[in-house]
């Protein structure tokens, strides 16, 4: 089974910064739209940002303007740029490909944690 290779998580103070990354095989990162998603304690899975195989950006109202979805073509990497970050932005953050239903891919999660 296919798995998507994330990293870049870890615990920064509110205000502060931080980039995930997601290695995306070549025939997904081709085809699929590729996004992130992010799951607070005791809260659903929810979409953060998405970006399709045409470069059309989506992102989740709370963090607009605050987040940046891109994707490196030649690398197979998509990134999520997290500035001005807020606590309530702490969960575990998972790459996805293909959207929340089949046939779809998911990364194994990272923590992101901002906290003073």
């Amino acid at each position: 089974q296919v798995q998507l290779a994330e990293s870049g998580g870890g615990l920064v103070q509110p205000g502060g910064s931080l980039r995930l990354s997601c290695v995306v095989p070549g025939t997904i990162f081709s085809f699929y739209t590729t996004g992130w998603y992010r799951q607070a304690p005791g809260k659903q899975r929810e979409l953060v940002a998405s970006i399709s195989w045409s470069g059309r950006t989506n992102y989740a109202e709370s963090v607009k303007g605050r987040f940046t979805i891109s994707g490196d073509n030649a690398k197979k990497t998509v990134y999520l740029q997290m500035n001005s970050l807020k606590p309530e932005d702490t969960a575990v953050y998972y790459c996805n490909a293909g959207g929340a239903s089949p046939p779809n891919y998911w990364g194994q999660g990272t923590q992101v944690t901002v906290s003073s």
